[in-house]
């Protein structure tokens, strides 16, 4: 009979019930209103981990030496397959300008894009299955520390989340105003682009703006970089692949009559394939030495971080539709014809695990506005196909059993 209630479930989708729901937007907004920093999220890892061993889940509190919180769920129909469900934790170094009374009191700090509901929502499907464990196999809950700086979900790696937590599959999503509110994107291969950050320094001569003949303008050189660093996506990459490479600071100077010895580049490269990513830095530092050695200056470039694309599996898509499709109806569910150029350090995960990443639609601002806040209607959405997600899934594996024996 356990097996036959996991079925049914699969098949309708989970229900999240209004008290749960209630419950989800108060946490929520206590976690708007104190928001923090990554690898910073001792307030909020706190918090996730009194919840979950509330509700009788094994919890590893500051895994790996970071602030993240791993959550473990066995199911009460025997073992099975493991699969990951993540959130992010961290907010942005920003200031709030929402107005609302659940607004930010850490001065400039803000959850301008949606991890306070990512980590509701992942705590609302906590509790839910930990009510329901009507499954075979287990569950990983993974609340992860620093998204925004890109560096968090390495940091797990790092300290061996796979290793400890070996997941057959794994899942994750993100509010988007680009969808319509009750939708749900989800597309195969590339969804969010790779993210590199770069510094160019260039070193020449300052002197006398009336005498250039006695300096090497760092200026001058930049300036021609600038120009040369266009052509790096429009004659070196295919027109069948994306990549957008964009200078946005160019510092150098103190007044108006001296030439500068000193000047500085930054900017950012974002591509949906490895092999883009790879070709355009090759050419950025390529074009940098080019430089150098043209205009007589040492210029170094400064690769600051870099993230790959976050590419999603064929299979994990499909098992995200089918939950979708249980809990918002089949309609409800797009694939979104171009990826976002946004980034995300879930494609670390994705390197080491097969799974997908899916948008749900919020209706709101867009992410890193000011007055950004999460859209509470998207909670139970959210919740509701994590958990279909688990029950679907684990429950393949009760009919495989069955059908084998």
């Amino acid at each position: 009979m356990p097996a036959a209630v996991a079925h049914t479930v699969a098949l309708a989708g989970a229900r999240i019930g209004d008290d749960l729901a209630q419950a989800m937007r108060g946490w929520r907004r206590d976690f708007h209103r104190y928001p923090e920093l990554g690898h910073q999220e001792h307030r909020t890892a706190t918090r996730v981990a009194e919840l979950l061993r509330g509700w009788g889940i094994v919890v590893h509190e500051g895994y790996g030496g970071t602030t993240g919180v791993i959550g473990v769920l066995d199911g009460r129909l025997g073992s099975g397959p493991t699969l990951g469900l993540r959130a992010d934790m961290d907010a942005l170094p920003m200031q709030d300008q929402g107005g609302h009374e659940h607004q930010s009191r850490h001065d400039g700090v803000a959850h301008a894009c949606g991890h306070d509901g990512h980590t509701a929502i992942l705590l609302g499907a906590a509790c839910h299955l930990a009510a329901h464990p009507d499954f075979a196999g287990r569950v990983v809950f993974i609340f992860q520390p620093a998204e925004e700086p890109l560096t968090g979900a390495q940091a797990l790696v790092d300290a061996g989340l796979f290793r400890d937590f070996p997941c057959d599959e794994l899942y994750g999503l993100h509010n988007n105003n680009c969808i319509g509110p009750g939708q749900v994107g989800v597309r195969v291969g590339a969804i969010l682009s790779a993210c590199d950050l770069f510094e160019i320094h260039i070193q020449g001569v300052g002197g006398h703006a009336a005498m250039p003949h006695q300096a090497n303008d760092p200026i001058v050189v930049g300036a021609a970089l600038v120009q040369s660093l266009q052509s790096v996506v429009s004659r070196n990459i295919s027109p069948f692949e994306t990549a957008v490479l964009s200078i946005c600071q160019f510092q150098a100077g103190s007044a108006i009559n001296v030439i500068a010895d000193h000047a500085v580049l930054r900017g950012t490269v974002r591509t949906l394939s490895r092999e883009a990513q790879a070709r355009t830095l090759e050419r950025l530092r390529d074009l940098c030495e080019g430089a150098a050695q043209g205009y007589g200056c040492r210029i170094e470039f400064r690769h600051l971080l870099s993230s790959p694309p976050t590419i999603n599996q064929a299979g994990p898509v499909d098992h995200v539709k089918r939950a979708a499709a249980a809990v918002l109806g089949a309609d409800q569910v797009i694939d979104p014809v171009t990826p976002l150029m946004a980034s995300e350090d879930f494609a670390y995960l994705l390197d080491h695990c097969p799974g997908a990443y899916f948008f749900l639609g919020h209706d709101g601002l867009t992410c890193h506005h000011p007055e950004f806040d999460f859209d509470d209607a998207l909670l139970p959405q959210g919740a509701a196909i994590f958990a279909t997600l688990a029950y679907q899934r684990l429950a393949d594996s009760v009919s495989s059993k069955a059908s084998a024996t």
